[in-house]
């Protein structure tokens, strides 16, 4: 195999072991030579078919053949493609908990074999066919009897800390981590908890006493070693089930979600509502897109639809009980085409971390064959004063194809939005709605809802 143009993946600096590159479409690791003696561990020891086996790990195999200008590489492994990289301040309560049980169900197979985890990151965890499933190869190491968990800080800060803070104070705390990319401070963490979680011991022990620790003992592990006992791998696999009871235990509650359940939401008749669903159906099999991304999709009433044609879909929305309600609708039904995240429209995820390339913008990871934009256009212009212009010229960015809604300002979600404040908008109207989206996009088809709805869907192509 002749030697290519390789582009290194920007997140992936941080690891000496390797690192991650692309060649066209195709997704590439490479092993580096100073990783050599635990990467042949990992393979010889039966640990990586285990972890491929339980669908636990990313699925890879060595390229024999493969020409690197890199003097250090030692191994390239090939990687099963991820439709979509997600990040854990885009997930709801319940996916971040089944990320954290992920990692330390990982982490117990490796002790079985000897080996450890050498970083928890939450950054290594991803979604694939609705569940979680790590993407770091060259997280292992081998296991030294004595030693403490050299990842234990990192899975308490990015894991258990949101969780406990979406569950004990708010649920918007989880976006926090969009903050704090290395993990959520311990003792701020340890602050924002209510008093009554001292009584928790573990708790108690996995937040209080571990920051209480490091502001003693400062972050360096050294420090804390030398004033600690031998970790056996009895003592380590204690801790492990101290953190998956503490993390199974800690439940959510929806509560109030503010958009409540879809069907509770509609402002027509059941009638309107299924004929909603054969329009939108109808546009779907016309342009067969192979990714779509809706958004405000609420807890993915119309997401299903296009995941039922087996197409790819992503269900965004900002309101978090209604992304947990969908997560946790996906886990029941076993469904694999749908990937929920928590996403404000009008401040989707930006570029974030070293030199605003570690992680992308929702926009970078874009653009997807088809947007859907349904009952949410008269959000973003009636409460967030956006024009038709501006959504249509973000919207183009993000998606070849578009099916988005209007909704008229005789319809009552309207009037609501308008009863608390002046009408600015007097441009709110179809025929501006179809000329500014004409700018950005050709309108192949517009179809009324009908049955008393005076809601129109479109389709719409952008314009090259």
């Amino acid at each position: 195999m002749k030697k290519r143009e390789l582009i290194r993946e920007a997140s992936s600096f941080r690891d000496p072991s390797g690192f991650v590159f692309y060649s066209g479409n195709t997704i590439y690791r490479q092993v580096n030579t100073s990783y050599k003696n635990d990467y042949l561990h990992f393979k010889n020891s039966g640990l990586c078919k285990k972890l491929v086996d339980e669908k636990l790990l990313i699925p890879f195999r060595e390229v024999s053949n493969f020409k690197s200008a890199d003097s250090e590489a030692f191994a390239v492994l090939k990687t099963e493609t991820i439709p979509f990289i997600s990040y854990p301040y885009e997930w709801c309560f319940e996916q971040l908990k089944d990320a954290a049980l992920c990692t330390l169900r990982i982490q117990r197979v490796c002790l079985e074999h000897n080996m450890s985890l050498k970083d928890a990151s939450a950054f290594n965890i991803q979604f694939l066919a609705g569940k979680p499933i790590m993407i770091d190869i060259l997280s292992f190491e081998r296991y030294k009897e004595g030693l403490p968990w050299v990842a234990y800080l990192q899975f308490c800060q990015q894991f258990l800390s949101p969780l406990l803070l979406m569950a004990k104070v708010d649920s918007r705390l989880g976006m926090v981590s969009g903050i704090f990319l290395d993990g959520v401070p311990l003792d701020l963490t340890s602050r924002l908890l209510p008093k009554s979680s001292y009584l928790n011991f573990s708790t108690l022990a996995h937040i209080h006493m571990h920051a209480h620790n490091q502001k003693k003992y400062g972050k360096s592990s050294s420090s804390v070693r030398l004033k600690s006992k031998a970790l056996t791998k009895n003592m380590f696999l204690g801790i492990i089930d101290n953190l998956e009871n503490l993390i199974r235990n800690t439940k959510y509650s929806n509560g109030q979600t503010e958009w409540g359940e879809y069907s509770n939401m509609m402002n027509y008749t059941q009638a309107a509502f299924e004929n909603k669903k054969k329009i939108v159906k109808s546009y779907l099999v016309r342009q067969q897109p192979k990714s779509v991304w809706d958004l405000g999709a609420n807890t993915g009433e119309f997401s299903r639809i296009a995941a039922g044609l087996g197409i790819f879909t992503i269900s965004f929305d900002f309101d978090h009980a209604a992304v947990n309600t969908n997560y946790l609708q996906i886990k029941k039904d076993g469904e694999t085409n749908i990937l929920p995240l928590l996403m404000d429209v009008a401040n989707p995820t930006a570029d974030l971390g070293w030199a605003h390339e570690e992680r992308k913008s929702l926009q970078k990871r874009g653009p997807s064959d088809l947007v859907m934009a349904l009952a949410l256009t008269h959000h973003l212009c009636i409460s967030r004063n956006l024009t038709f212009r501006l959504i249509a010229s973000y919207f183009q960015k993000i998606g070849k194809s578009l099916i988005i809604e209007f909704v008229p300002k005789s319809d009552s979600k309207v009037r609501t939005l308008l009863r608390n404040r002046k009408d600015i908008f007097p441009w709110y109207n179809q025929k501006t709605f179809e000329s500014e989206s004409s700018k950005y996009f050709r309108i192949l088809k517009r179809d009324p809802i009908g049955n008393n709805s005076l809601r129109i869907v479109y389709l719409m192509e952008r314009k090259k």
